[in-house]
């Protein structure tokens, strides 16, 4: 069987890659440009862009599964394109938010999240949603200001969350995609403990072996700090739910991960461990 990896170089994608080859399947991952594929030799390697149909079709062609991230845009198109070429089983990265109510009634990113799930539920005769509520991987955010004097600037530095490392979800992923999961792999996924915030930020510390200063900055200075990278309506979601996380009980952490592997997920501290050279 083939199972096409789209976004196969993304912090997700690569280790789907890992765990289906480690795991004897045959592996086609897409990239936008070939000169950067960097894979094994037992890896198939095709150019294919999302908002390229054609370059999706020639992906697919004789595949019988699918792992790709949420379209940013275009996912009916995207599900047309999926449902022509036939494919199997869709396996596709979302958002946990989806799966809390007070965030899809009021909240951009979720929202979006879940009008793609809905465009692509009929694509393929098996479509599995992967559902992280919260990326380990959004601590990347303050590497720069970590390396250059380390110091991190948050917003409600005390707002709580169970930060989930990529290597789980694609781990869950790939269990989905070979029939291996021993639960149901579209749970609100999660990390194995809810961390602060300053917590997460101590532990990138400890990995660094240095203090990390937490400064408390407000919701208009955090506002420009995200500004730079999202349209308003995104900054107000993000910033609308850490705002709510200070709450206990609002982003919790779940057994999903343990259910789906049959082990204990790997820990934020392990993140910040594999990570550290991104903070240096």
């Amino acid at each position: 069987m083939t199972t096409v990896v789209i976004g196969a170089r993304g912090a997700v994608g690569r280790h789907v890659v890992e765990g289906l080859l480690a795991g004897g399947e045959h592996v086609r991952a897409s990239v936008r440009n070939l000169a950067t594929a960097d894979f094994p030799a037992a890896v198939e390697v095709v150019q294919a862009d999302l908002a390229d149909p054609d370059s999706i079709t020639r992906a697919l062609a004789g595949a019988d599964r699918l792992f790709l991230y949420a379209p940013e845009k275009g996912a009916a198109g995207v599900a047309e394109t999926i449902r022509r070429a036939g494919t199997g089983h869709v396996v596709v990265l979302s958002s946990g938010s989806v799966l809390l109510p007070w965030a899809v009634a009021g909240n951009a990113i979720a929202a979006e999240h879940d009008e793609m799930e809905r465009a692509l539920a009929g694509c393929a005769p098996r479509v599995t949603p992967i559902r992280p509520l919260v990326l380990a991987g959004n601590a990347l955010n303050w590497a720069r200001s970590i390396r250059r004097d380390r110091t991190v600037e948050l917003v409600h530095p005390e707002s709580r969350s169970a930060p989930v490392h990529e290597a789980d979800i694609a781990a869950i992923a790939v269990a989905a995609l070979t029939g291996s999961a021993a639960a149901d792999p579209s749970g609100l996924l999660t990390g194995p403990e809810v961390l602060t915030q300053r917590r997460q930020a101590e532990l990138i510390g400890e990995a660094l072996g240095e203090p990390i200063h937490v400064e408390e900055i407000d919701e208009h200075r955090a506002r420009e700090k995200f500004g730079a990278a999202g349209d308003p309506a995104t900054v107000d979601a993000i910033l609308a739910f850490i705002a709510r996380n200070r709450r206990d009980g609002e982003s919790p952490a779940t057994p999903v991960a343990r259910e789906v592997l049959g082990r204990e997920p790997l820990s934020f501290a392990r993140w910040a461990r594999d990570h550290v050279g991104d903070f240096r």
